[in-house]
C-alpha cells in the first residue's frame, strides 16, 4: 500500500497490515509530520446508470471523435525529411566512436607486446622477426606522420 504525506507529499509504501481497520497515527520520515490515516472502504455497491445512451448518440459521439483526430492528423507536417539526417549524423557517430576505440585497443596491445617481447621470444623464438618487424613498421609510421606536419 502506498501512503502519501500530508504535508510533504511524499510517498511511502507500507505493509497493509500495519494498519488496523480503525487506522492510526503515522509519522513522515522525511519532515517529521504526524498524522492519523484510516484505510479507506471501497464501497460494494453496484454501480447504477443514470442515463440510457442510445446506439445513435454513440454513433454520433464515435464519428465527431474520428473527426478530430482526422484534422489532427492534417494539420501534422511529415517528419520523414529529418529522419535520414538524424540516422546519418548516428551512423557517423558510431563510425568514429569504433575508430577511437579501435586505435586506443590497438596501441595498448603495442604497448602490451613491447612489454612482454622477451618473455615472448624466449617462449616462441620464431617470434623474434615477427616482432622486429612490427617495430620498425610502427616506427616507419611514426616518422612518415611526423614527416606529413
Amino acid at each position: 500500500m502506498i501512503i502519501t504525506c500530508p504535508s510533504c507529499k511524499k510517498k511511502f509504501e507500507i505493509d497493509p497490515n500495519m494498519i488496523p481497520p480503525e487506522g492510526r497515527d503515522l509519522q513522515c520520515g522525511s519532515c517529521d509530520n504526524v498524522w492519523f490515516y484510516e484505510v479507506e472502504v471501497e464501497s460494494s455497491k453496484p454501480l447504477k446508470l443514470n442515463k440510457n445512451i442510445s446506439n445513435d448518440e454513440k454513433e454520433k459521439n464515435i464519428n465527431k471523435k474520428n473527426e478530430n483526430t482526422d484534422k489532427i492528423y492534417k494539420n501534422r507536417q511529415p517528419e520523414s525529411t529529418n529522419k535520414p539526417k538524424k540516422n546519418l549524423e548516428k551512423t557517423s557517430n558510431k563510425f568514429f566512436s569504433y575508430l577511437v576505440v579501435f586505435i586506443i585497443s590497438f596501441i595498448a596491445l603495442v604497448i602490451l607486446v613491447d612489454t612482454l617481447k622477451t618473455p615472448l621470444i624466449n617462449t616462441f623464438p620464431g617470434l623474434e622477426v615477427i616482432l622486429f618487424n612490427l617495430f620498425e613498421t610502427l616506427q616507419d609510421l611514426k616518422l612518415f606522420i611526423i614527416d606529413l606536419y
